[in-house]
């Protein structure tokens, strides 16, 4: 059995939908099972990771799991999600570990950082005995869905930081290598730094993503300031937002065309214009 947590995300979903055909037994953990569009066969559960005595059902003879928290940095004093998730599937005897992290990791010495290492070191701790796999992506595509709310009512998007780019990964692609790895086995060990196949700024995302609805959109920046304010009522402490803005304005990290899904996927990565043409229909 094979356990999917966050299954009704951006990653999640695309990995159920890849692990149901292929004969596994897949249980879908999420906090509203009732309401889970799900493939035929696959088990809906209810599990929260803030809430750590509903997981113990949700894991229950399970063998091979996908980890992933959408806990922001700093919500907590350490990423308590995470811990409650690795600590649940060591006490189930999971075998087999997909952990979905971030780019870097835990490296550097800021907020981000040491919430990333801790997050990742429950996961790798050889006291836990996880044949693990750590994927570590930068930017998601699936990001631009942000902009399908503005986009239903005009043809311009605010976005901050438009003119800084990254190499987006497909989240289709993340899911793809989490299936091999929890199917397979063959990657246990491995830390992936992963990339989709072009560096864009939101700007051409959002020309690119036009192309394929057939509209002439149009980005409208956002000032620094304006996206730290953001930030701050979205409910990240100060020292995170500092991380943050030092992250995407003093360098270049993310922007890197990284060769690792192609090689592990043995196929070129999705492009943008792939992923935009795919979830047409949501916007």
């Amino acid at each position: 059995m094979i356990l999917v947590t966050g299954a009704t995300g951006h990653v999640g979903s695309e990995l159920v939908q890849r692990l149901a055909p292929a004969g596994e037994p897949v249980r879908a953990m999420t906090r509203r099972p009732a309401e889970a569009r799900l493939p035929a066969g696959v088990e809906a559960v209810y599990g929260d990771a803030a809430d750590p005595a509903s997981l113990a059902s949700a894991f229950a003879g399970v063998d091979g799991v996908f980890l992933m928290s959408a806990q922001a940095v700093g919500a907590a004093p350490e990423p308590t999600h995470d811990l409650a998730l690795a600590a649940a599937a060591a006490r189930a005897g999971v075998s087999r570990v997909v952990k979905l992290s971030t780019l870097d990791g835990g490296s550097g010495d800021d907020p981000i950082a040491h919430w990333q290492r801790t997050a990742e070191a429950a996961v790798t701790d050889p006291a836990r005995g996880f044949a693990w796999t750590l994927l570590r992506p930068g930017r998601f595509m699936s990001n631009a869905l942000q902009w399908a709310g503005q986009l239903r009512t005009d043809d311009e998007v605010a976005t901050p930081f438009a003119d800084r780019p990254a190499a987006s990964i497909d989240p289709a692609d993340l899911a793809e290598i989490a299936a091999l790895a929890l199917i397979t086995g063959e990657h246990a060990g491995a830390t992936y730094e992963l990339s989709g196949p072009q560096s864009l700024t939101p700007a051409q995302e959002l020309a690119i993503l036009g192309e394929a609805l057939g509209r002439d959109l149009r980005v409208r920046p956002v000032p620094t300031a304006a996206a730290r304010a953001g930030m701050a009522r979205y409910g990240f402490p100060p020292e995170v937002v500092d991380a943050i803005m030092r992250r995407t304005l003093d360098g270049d990290r993310g922007s890197q065309v990284l060769p690792t899904a192609e090689k592990v996927l043995g196929r070129p990565a999705r492009s943008f214009a792939q992923w935009a043409r795919a979830h047409r229909e949501e916007f």
